[in-house]
């Protein structure tokens, strides 16, 4: 048996290192690639009614409809507040019901109908929501009050006369951290046509 001398050793060990660490590089390589392929494959097409007009956007799998409304639709009114669906700042009207859009995937919306709080606004004109939230001194610093407004939409289009209570409960979802609630309710009943004191 031929004696191996430690250069030929050295030599050889160090070929077989080369190879272990190209063969992995050359895997990560590949596996990179196919990541990347499969990113720019990931985009689906989605429709939506959003305010009234037909609205298409190549949506991510993980994106959620306050992320597009916001990042790819420039409609910034909806507010993120948690990210978690705790808050009610970002909510919007689905179908015309109250939806939290920091936890709805955008592609859970498709061919959905969506109005944010841009869409109360008609032809330049305040809505008579919007207007009694002025009124009644509803909004502070105002980060919170597109989400009140949305779930008060919702409310009073289902019912247009509610009682005090009922408010309320159709706005527990929406945090206000000016804690300007009453103002908020007092808002509402207002738009309503109730008989109200203003502070």
């Amino acid at each position: 048996m031929a004696r191996l001398s430690r250069r030929a050793f050295i030599e050889r060990t160090g070929m077989g290192f080369a190879a272990a660490t190209t063969l992995p590089s050359i895997d990560i390589q590949k596996n990179k690639a196919a990541s990347e392929t499969e990113t720019h494959t990931s985009h689906i097409l989605i429709s939506l009614t959003v305010n009234g007009t037909v609205r298409t956007v190549k949506s991510e799998a993980h994106w959620t409809l306050a992320e597009v409304l916001r990042d790819h639709l420039d409609l910034k009114g909806t507010k993120i507040g948690c990210d978690r669906g705790q808050c009610g700042a970002c909510t919007v009207l689905q179908d015309d019901k109250p939806i939290y859009s920091c936890s709805t995937l955008a592609i859970w919306s498709n061919e959905r109908k969506i109005t944010t709080v841009e869409g109360l606004t008609k032809n330049g004109k305040l809505d008579p929501l919007q207007n009694a939230f002025i009124e009644n001194d509803g909004p502070q610093c105002g980060f919170c009050t597109s989400g009140q407004l949305m779930a008060a939409k919702a409310l009073l289009a289902k019912n247009p006369n509610p009682t005090g209570e009922e408010v309320k409960q159709a706005m527990v979802g929406n945090i206000c951290r000016c804690s300007n609630y009453n103002h908020y309710v007092t808002a509402v009943l207002d738009a309503a046509g109730k008989d109200v004191n203003r502070a």
